[in-house]
């Protein structure tokens, strides 16, 4: 999967991946993690999710990546703020108080680039990618976040054959064998909401499961 596909993506608005709400399960299971104020949480493939802001409203710090440099202004445009920008090597990072979103290559982040990013959330980062790159992406997360990091990781389990991702399906299986030797996971949460997917209804899909995931790192 190539950048011109999310760039493309971003400029005709056909972002149907991005929710108008805050994730019910984040907020459900966010205290399940011990997060403390003040930590820094990571959010891979980002967009611009409302998400981030709860995670601020919670006393965090909120560190996002993004290929689109639209998603990030958006972002902030509809919070009617003004970011700080600069360019950071390879990335172009925007800030405003407690948020800051690299634009940019996921894989050519550094640790040093997000601190200490003791806290992960992956809503539609894992499931956004093709299989050929999702061991690639686990590979670079253990690489830049810390040993004692902690997170939530929510993917989808359906029939592949009946529906062309993005987002993907990632069944239990996948994401245990992708993760497991340097996570501890545990489901904490799975429910079948293909009543509330008309793309998926309509698609022809038979079912569609969402899977929450507890992380701890080993």
């Amino acid at each position: 999967m190539q950048p011109e596909f999310w760039h493309q993506r971003w400029a005709l608005d056909q972002i149907g991946f991005n929710q108008p709400q805050v994730n019910p399960y984040l907020q459900r299971f966010w205290s399940e993690l011990g997060v403390k104020k003040g930590e820094r949480v990571f959010v891979p493939l980002c967009g611009k999710s409302v998400d981030m802001t709860w995670l601020v409203q919670q006393g965090l710090w909120v560190v996002g990546v993004e290929l689109s440099e639209k998603a990030v202004e958006d972002y902030f445009a509809e919070r009617n703020v003004q970011p700080l920008a600069e360019q950071r090597g390879a990335f172009k990072v925007f800030s405003h108080e407690r948020c800051e979103i690299w634009c940019g290559d996921f894989f050519k982040l550094k640790a040093k680039d997000i601190g200490n990013c003791s806290v992960l959330y992956d809503r539609a980062a894992l499931i956004a990618l093709p299989p050929e790159m999702r061991w690639r992406y686990v590979q670079h997360l253990n690489t830049i976040l810390p040993a004692d990091c902690r997170g939530l990781l929510i993917t989808l389990d359906y029939e592949q054959s009946e529906v062309a991702g993005p987002p993907f399906s990632v069944a239990e299986e996948e994401v245990i064998q992708l993760l497991s030797l340097e996570w501890r996971l545990k489901v904490i949460a799975e429910e079948n909401v293909l009543e509330q997917s008309r793309k998926f209804a309509d698609a022809g899909a038979t079912r569609l499961i969402e899977q929450v995931y507890s992380l701890f790192r080993r």
